[in-house]
């Protein structure tokens, strides 16, 4: 029977502190200001109302449950041999006056900030919790992409308009996979597993990368919390492929109008190439000469231990993701690498700035119109906007998260408990472990370690305030 993660024995409240100096300390953003708050509330109490109308349309959200920020909602249907997909997008850009306060504001947070107590949203809750989230309690605007795929899941036509939406349901990712596992999940759902295994291929075919490393999160159980590592479920990797595929349309559409902001990553270097092939080596992991390194790490299973420490290595051929803006001829260093083709962020607009720049190029260039004078002004300060917002969004998380480690810790010091080695210094004596129970990624001290090993570890520190966890060698 598999053991249930360790539970803090100090309570969210004795934390409660600590986590908000950590916010203090980078600057995470606190209460929206008055005049932005009465932006956003003027916005919701006279929604804009599109063009179109597609409230027939049986649209459906998939979140985790508690989610009220609702970027998406979808719609799958057979088409000949293959499928049409709607996906509908929050219309933000439609709430969000240009040169507004909120705007201002909008732009000085760049991202939702998320913490185990607290979490900063980009937009105010009468935006982003109510007049432009897809909730299923009425009508709503929406930027609405209709993406057809041919039998084999090839993209052959896009297009992207306003239209006034209604979605039927707001189901969860547990909700959804639970009834697709027991095929209950009726004709439209039961077709997001074959969209999602056609585009899979697709993205085989191109050289896509996927990494398979799961998730390290932060669970709150009653008044205390707990850490877990966790996998996708099969229904998350498939909406994620619709994500891809909008933002790949998306990126089509700013190419051939010439103007636009795309998500990009550099190719990995031939010093990259070789320290991953020297890792596999190290861990006897099997790496014939013709198996590309995107085949490779799709078949890698991370709760084998020489997998986790290869997977935990590959990332750094993710590493330098960033925005390149063009207002001409789309430049030669544009594409992302992981992805292995063009790419736009166009999907999370309630979460992620840069996503309201995208979605009004499109819905522009598609109609023929000229792209909004507010997007060509300020599509060059976008890319250092996200970057530093961004370092702040995952600076918070990391903090928190090794708070939660120390917490856990906190009584354990002394105690021994088995961990993978995932990389090692050079020297050998300084490493990273992953330990899965209680989920915690920590420094190591001792001698001969080597990655893909699995080690006995004794907690030497455990300091909450800190965030610091040291570890020994047993």
């Amino acid at each position: 029977m598999p053991r249930r993660p360790l539970v803090l024995t100090t309570s969210a409240a004795d934390l409660a502190d600590v986590f908000a100096a950590i916010r203090t300390r980078l600057d995470v953003p606190g209460p929206f200001p008055d005049p932005a708050l009465a932006d956003a509330e003027a916005a919701a109490t006279d929604p804009p109302r599109p063009p179109d109308d597609l409230r027939d349309l049986p649209l459906v959200t998939i979140d985790p449950p508690e989610s009220r920020d609702l970027d998406q909602a979808l719609h799958l249907a057979r088409r000949d041999e293959g499928f049409r997909i709607h996906y509908a997008i929050a219309d933000v850009p439609a709430f969000v006056r240009p040169g507004s306060d909120l705007d201002d504001e909008v732009r000085r947070r760049g991202v939702t900030h998320y913490g185990p107590d607290h979490h900063s949203p980009l937009h105010p809750p009468a935006l982003g919790e109510d007049a432009a989230s897809l909730l299923p309690d009425g009508d709503r605007p929406a930027i609405v992409w209709r993406l057809d795929l041919d039998g084999a899941g090839v993209l052959v036509a896009t297009s992207v308009r306003r239209a006034l939406v209604r979605s039927r349901a707001k189901l969860s990712y547990e909700q959804v996979q639970a009834e697709l596992d027991a095929g209950t999940a009726g004709d439209m759902l039961s077709l997001l597993p074959l969209v999602g295994a056609t585009r899979r291929d697709v993205e085989r075919d191109r050289g896509g990368i996927a990494l398979p490393i799961p998730d390290q999160e932060i669970e709150r159980v009653g008044d205390r919390y707990r850490l877990e590592f966790r996998r996708s479920r099969p229904v998350e990797e498939d909406n994620a492929q619709l994500s891809l595929l909008t933002g790949m349309a998306a990126a089509g559409i700013m190419r051939a109008g010439r103007v636009g902001i795309q998500r990009t990553l550099p190719p990995a270097d031939d010093r990259t190439h070789r320290r991953l092939r020297a890792a596999a080596a190290a861990l006897d992991l099997d790496w014939p000469g013709q198996t590309s390194f995107p085949d490779l790490v799709r078949d890698l299973d991370p709760a084998v231990a020489t997998h986790a420490a290869f997977l935990d290595e590959a990332t750094v051929s993710f590493r330098g993701a960033g925005y390149r803006a063009f207002d001409g001829s789309r430049p030669s260093d544009a594409e992302h690498a992981g992805i292995a083709a063009d790419y736009a962020h166009v999907t999370a607009p309630l979460r992620r700035l840069v996503d309201r720049w995208g979605l009004a190029c499109c819905v522009a260039l598609d109609a023929g119109e000229e792209v909004p004078e507010w997007v060509r002004a300020s599509l060059y300060d976008l890319p250092e906007i996200m970057a530093e917002t961004t370092r702040r969004a995952s600076a918070y998380e990391r903090a928190t998260v090794d708070v939660v480690e120390a917490a856990l810790l906190s009584d354990r010091v002394g105690q021994v408990f088995s961990a993978t080695v995932v990389d090692v210094d050079e020297d050998g004596d300084r490493g990273l472990v992953l330990v899965p129970e209680p989920a915690v990624r920590a420094r190591v001290h001792g001698q001969g370690l080597e990655p893909g090993t699995r080690i006995d570890v004794r907690v030497a520190e455990a300091d909450v305030a800190a965030g610091r966890v040291v570890l020994e060698r047993a």
